[in-house]
């Protein structure tokens, strides 16, 4: 091989390279603004007592959610993010499970669920309950689609009984305790 064509080889290789390191950036997910961004929400019952904190903090594929809370009747417990940021004066503020998109409820129902359906929350025998859920259904970044920061903001709510995951968003019965959920 000459110098000349070593040196084309050598181009040729050089600009293949850059061509694929170019499509493979091309093809990473786009990373979300505000990642690292935490809020909280100081959950309380229906006398206004203090039952813990439930913590979101953002990451580049969503939000995990961490609950830690006592007082609370043993069992399962429907737990959703609601689409008002207000609990009083009976919860029935917080208004309906947070859905930007319009979608039905539940997981387990064929065209998917609300953006805001989670995971049932278990407590134990001592009332405690602790928990991580991850979604990449919503944001804490503001000013996009599925952000949690919407002009009327977003709560926690735990409900008396466990959500069926179906189609039905009332399965979960009474609202027994909620938090606004705020930016930290």
């Amino acid at each position: 091989m000459n110098h000349g064509t070593f040196s084309l080889a050598v181009i040729a290789m050089f600009l293949l390279v850059v061509g694929l390191v170019a499509c493979q950036q091309a093809a990473a997910p786009t990373t979300v603004k505000e990642v690292g961004a935490a809020a909280a929400a100081d959950i309380v019952d229906a006398n206004g007592a203090v039952l813990g904190t439930v913590s979101f903090s953002q990451g580049p594929q969503g939000v995990l959610i961490s609950a830690d809370l006592n007082g609370l009747p043993p069992g399962g417990h429907g737990f959703h993010i609601h689409g008002v940021g207000s609990c009083s004066p009976d919860f029935s503020a917080a208004g309906g499970h947070y859905n930007p998109g319009e979608e039905s409820h539940g997981y387990l129902y064929s065209t998917g669920q609300h953006a805001g359906d989670l995971p049932n929350l278990y407590v134990a025998a001592d009332g405690s309950a602790r928990s991580d859920v991850f979604t990449s259904q919503v944001t804490l970044a503001s000013g996009e689609e599925h952000t949690l920061f919407d002009s009327d903001g977003s709560a926690i709510i735990v409900h008396e009984k466990p959500d069926q995951y179906g189609e039905d968003a009332g399965t979960a019965g009474a609202r027994i305790a909620c938090g606004v959920i705020e930016k930290k």
